[in-house]
């Protein structure tokens, strides 16, 4: 029996490790293990309610957004006010999480996944007049290839036009992501942890310079989505269709439903929301669902055993560092005692099993066009593609949200801090199912509990020895080299991992002066 360990697994975000068991050329085990902590939900005990707002958003400075939409639901379902949003204010919270959902995917699709299929090498001979090319070209030449390399050698399988293309749009891409965290700055007032999005509402006020823009950016990035992002990942899917066969993990997908289109609804699973809230599987059969049944278990976590089978609104963070059988630092949350995957496709093929039309187009004539069924969507590459299409579902659907503001009108409602109350803040991140739980005595944050995407989908195995939604991924995938094991790569890539990061102290040149590790 063979085994490969991936410590760190790179280009996600964050510091993930892979340890899998070979038998045959198959994996038979797999552990997926978080080494990091950071004990935020320990730092916010004690303190002012809306410290949250600000604090959550250090979970993460690549996705700091949904934290602080996740922290202003939440708080305003503690403080009473969850039904009493100005429109203008749900508006702007929409457009501000949406821009960083553009600007994230993009990310994932050409800076961090795209490198596994596309042989940047091949640049280094290329002769035609591309500036980006060009550009790359003489990067290779000076004998740099870092961020290119090291990687796993072998399975580069395009055409050259089409390598060149994606290569191009690598360079492409970061523009485009910096016109989506502009947009975020211009309503959110800075980018990373943006300052905009508050209990009640929002701090800013929607004004005709604002308003155009963001519109002229939106329509910039909406044009890349649908001429450069989505054909490219249709035609990578179509030169890499087995990967709709590798990775299909644990075929039962959750999402909680995100873009509030009304506010009255106190409910977030009942909400009326663009993407709506729900749970489906390989049956493809669409059922609400009921957040009373989530809980987290910790038999393979760095946690106290007397801390499983919780409610995040009953969650405990009781850290355990040196604990027998203990692998990973993530807890394993579970919906009615199942493994769940949670994500862009969550989103997408729960609204197709809802029945939402515009989705249910899009993806078939798109599987169409691929030529693959819509089984194949719970797979590596199914998940790069529902990514690709709810970009492009977002971005037309921004442009009716920015032009629908009211100048002059409220975004804001005040409020007073309860002295005892609970809250919880549900919504979808770029990477899946978001919760945030609040309790609050005397005025005080009691207890402060978040549950993250990758906490669903990167989660060790539970209580009930089920393994999580990425090590069943992993799991029966037959590997046909062991010393370049591209297909676990792909297939965790495919889920968009994001760990928090450690902390270090670098000089100038880059070397690295200490590390801190906080237990």
């Amino acid at each position: 029996m063979g085994r490969i360990v991936i410590d760190p697994l790179t280009r996600i975000e964050g510091h993930l490790k892979i340890e899998v068991e070979i038998e045959g050329g198959t994996v038979v085990q797999a552990n997926s293990s978080g080494m990091l902590f950071r004990g935020l939900e320990i730092i916010l005990k004690g303190r002012d309610p809306r410290d949250a707002q600000t604090i959550t958003q250090r979970v993460c400075g690549v996705c700091p957004t949904p934290h602080a939409m996740a922290a202003a639901l939440n708080l305003d379902s503690a403080f009473g006010i969850d039904d009493k949003i100005p429109d203008n204010g749900r508006i702007i919270r929409n457009l501000i999480l949406g821009a960083s959902e553009l600007s994230d995917h993009v990310l994932h699709f050409y800076h961090l996944s795209s490198l596994d299929y596309v042989d940047v090498t091949k640049i280094k001979s290329y002769e035609g007049k591309d500036p980006f090319l060009t550009s790359i070209k003489n990067f290779i030449n000076r004998g740099e290839l870092s961020p290119f390399v090291p990687r796993y050698e072998g399975d580069y399988r395009l055409p050259d036009k089409l390598n060149e293309a994606l290569v191009s749009h690598y360079i492409e891409a970061l523009n485009i992501r910096r016109k989506g965290q502009e947009m975020v700055a211009i309503f959110g007032g800075k980018m990373p942890h943006n300052v905009g999005i508050l209990p009640g509402g929002v701090a800013s006020i929607p004004t005709p310079d604002n308003i155009s823009s963001f519109l002229w950016r939106l329509k910039e990035i909406k044009g890349f989505i649908e001429n450069v992002y989505l054909p490219d990942v249709i035609a990578l899917a179509k030169v890499y269709s087995d990967y709709f066969e590798i990775g299909k993990g644990c075929g039962r997908l959750l999402s909680f439903g995100v873009y509030d289109l009304e506010g009255k609804e106190k409910d977030l699973t009942k909400r009326k929301r663009f993407y709506s809230s729900g749970r489906t599987d390989t049956s493809m059969t669409y059922s609400e669902i009921d957040p009373s049944k989530i809980a987290e278990y910790v038999k393979y976590s760095f946690y106290e055993d007397s801390s499983t089978a919780r409610h995040p609104k009953d969650g405990i963070t009781a850290p355990k560092p040196e604990k027998a059988g203990a692998y990973s630092w993530l807890k394993s949350p579970r919906y009615d005692g199942m493994v769940y995957e949670v994500g862009p496709l969550a989103r997408i093929m729960v609204n197709y099993a809802k029945g939402n039309e515009k989705v249910r187009k899009l993806v078939d004539s798109t599987l169409s066009e691929i030529g693959v069924k819509l089984e194949n969507m719970f797979s590596t590459m199914g998940r790069h593609l529902a990514r690709a299409l709810e970009t492009k579902l977002l971005s037309e659907v921004m442009e009716d949200w920015v032009l629908s503001l009211k100048i002059g009108e409220p975004c804001y409602v005040p409020y007073e801090i309860p002295e005892e109350s609970e809250g919880i803040g549900l919504l979808e991140a770029a990477r899946g199912a978001l919760c945030h739980a609040i309790r609050i005595k005397e005025g005080k944050i009691e207890n402060y509990q978040v549950i993250t995407p990758s906490t669903w989908n990167v989660s060790p195995k539970d209580d009930k020895d089920q393994p999580g939604a990425l090590e069943q991924a992993l799991i029966g995938t037959k590997i046909k080299d062991e010393k370049n094991p591209f297909e676990i790569v792909r297939i965790v890539r495919s889920f968009d991992p994001c760990l928090a990061c450690s902390i270090h102290l670098i000089d100038a040149r880059g070397k690295e002066r200490t590390a801190f590790r906080i237990t």
